[in-house]
């Protein structure tokens, strides 16, 4: 459902996305890690049709981002980490504008949109101004919108950022039982248990490039990290000398 041909994007002599080669399969849940600023969310922009990368190709959904970008936006939801909503609409008034945006037909859309309100536990808040949301209520709304056109594919930034555990567990259960009627999903996190209880397969970003790619035990023998958590397989390969030099020095202060 996604595919990469040497995907590279710079600004100027920065690099933040460097010659990435890189398959999703169908029904896949793929996570995408990588430290701050190592090219994960320009990864997601770039196969969302918001940014043209520098060199190297995409298809999503089996069209190309280059050259049928509306076709692409069409067959996806987007998640952005802050997204962005109308303060001044309602719930349920934002997520009719969301779907006459993507054409929605009429015949079923508020019986949609109902649906949607009550499996993210936002019913009794649909009449309510956006702008009286908490952040966990806001991206709850968000994840809502990004599934009232049925994409084949999901670009989730941070999905579960903010969300208290309850919350936190409803949006794993729902991602989960989307991934089984065969939507795929790509999922950007700094949580990594999440991503290790959630994923089929993940990929580790870092200085733009693509650096393991597996599932856990895929990953623990590229780190040669046998019975590792995927927390240690992330710092061995993106930062474990620094890490255990602050753990030294910590030790060292006791």
């Amino acid at each position: 459902m996604i595919e990469t041909h040497h995907l590279t994007k710079k600004y100027g002599n920065t690099v933040a996305v460097d010659d990435l080669s890189l398959t999703v399969r169908p029904g896949e849940l793929f996570g995408f890690l990588g430290p701050n600023g190592a090219g994960k969310t320009t990864t997601i922009r770039m196969l969302t049709g918001l940014l043209r990368p520098t060199s190297g190709t995409a298809q999503v959904a089996g069209h190309d981002i280059l050259t049928e970008t509306l076709q692409v936006k069409a067959s996806i939801g987007y998640l952005a980490e802050n997204p962005f909503m109308y303060d001044k609409l309602t719930g349920r008034e934002f997520l009719r504008f969301v779907a006459e945006l993507y054409r929605v037909e009429e015949a079923g859309r508020e019986q949609r949109i109902n649906r949607l309100l009550e499996l993210f536990e936002l019913a009794d808040k649909g009449d309510d101004l956006i702008g009286s949301y908490s952040h966990g209520m806001r991206q709850k709304m968000g994840l809502c919108s990004v599934l009232v056109h049925n994409p084949q594919i999901l670009f989730l930034d941070e999905p579960t950022t903010g969300l208290d555990p309850r919350s936190a567990r409803l949006v794993k259960d729902i991602l989960r039982g989307l991934v089984e009627r065969g939507v795929t999903v790509f999922m950007s996190s700094h949580i990594l248990e999440i991503v290790q209880n959630m994923c089929d397969r993940v990929g580790i970003i870092n200085k733009g490039k693509l650096i393991a790619v597996g599932n856990l035990e895929e990953l623990r023998a590229q780190a040669q990290a046998e019975g590792s958590s995927l927390e240690d397989i992330f710092l061995s390969l993106t930062g474990g000398a620094e890490y255990r030099e602050v753990a030294a020095y910590l030790q060292e202060e006791r």
